[in-house]
């Protein structure tokens, strides 16, 4: 095994915040699309899906790293989104909120998984919600791949789409032998879905369906292993998330008041 904790940051471009230390390592992602050299790690060297990016998004970058890394831990963060430590929230600079390998390598002894807080839709389930910002059949043919591969998921399945709240954005820090286990199934899941619905001549922005839904069965996975007592409770903690770079908290409600009434569909990310 090598490093006791790596967190890669899934980029498509060069950003002046990420962080550059021991702790964080970013993945050029889509570099098989793009011929631009950021001057970070590619995400098309060794086994990759690089390929996939303009559908699979970040998890281009959380296949290369399940298939060519090797840390005890391991973990995906973004760009522009991070887990937060002891500083969250105190003082201006961002940066200085986000954590470091210092703050994360103790909570290593006490906890095999790390999560971004739930994010909590009040008046949706995970299900609705979906639905109404993208397109229900992703799910639902999602779901019929699930009873055919994995039945023993179905209860799983059906428990976690009808809550209103869930872990989201991919981010996760897990163990390897954790993660190696979810990638097998998720990915196993998502080639599959692939098959049966290609991009379904979407726009660029809905065409990236496959890392959406990626977000709402890793609790269906999450939800098994606490069942099946793989993964105990206990040994699960959230840490908020640190937004970089510019979010725009009205317009992103506008946008879902709209899906949610209107029928209007999610046309970019917020």
């Amino acid at each position: 095994m090598g490093e006791k904790v790596k967190l890669i940051i899934a980029t498509h471009r060069q950003y002046g915040d990420i962080i550059l230390n021991d702790l964080y390592l970013p993945v050029q992602v889509g570099s098989d699309l793009n011929s631009t050299d950021l001057g970070y790690q590619k995400d098309n060297v060794g086994d990759n899906i690089s390929a996939k990016n303009n559908k699979y998004s970040e998890l281009t970058a959380l296949y290369w790293a399940w298939k060519n890394m090797d840390a005890e831990y391991i973990g995906l963060v973004h760009y522009r989104r991070h887990f937060g430590g002891k500083n969250y929230h105190h003082g201006k600079d961002r940066l200085s909120w986000i954590i470091t390998k210092s703050e994360l390598e103790p909570m290593l002894d006490k906890y095999d998984v790390i999560l971004p807080k739930k994010r909590r839709y009040y008046i949706e389930t995970l299900y609705s919600h979906y639905a109404h910002t993208h397109y229900s059949n992703q799910l639902d043919v999602t779901f019929d791949i699930i009873k055919e591969k994995y039945p023993k998921y179905v209860n799983a399945y059906e428990k976690v789409i009808n809550k209103t709240s869930g872990y989201m954005f991919n981010m996760v820090i897990m163990k390897k032998d954790l993660l190696d286990a979810y990638c097998a199934w998720l990915f196993d899941i998502l080639f599959e879905l692939e098959k049966r619905l290609g991009t379904q001549n979407l726009d660029a922005f809905q065409q990236r369906f496959y890392g959406r839904v990626s977000e709402i069965i890793f609790n269906v996975w999450l939800e098994k292993q606490f069942e099946n007592g793989v993964i105990d409770k206990k040994r699960v903690n959230e840490l908020p998330v640190v937004y970089l770079g510019k979010s725009n908290f009205n317009k992103k409600l506008v946008a879902f008041l709209m899906a949610k009434f209107l029928g209007k569909k999610y046309q970019h990310s917020f």
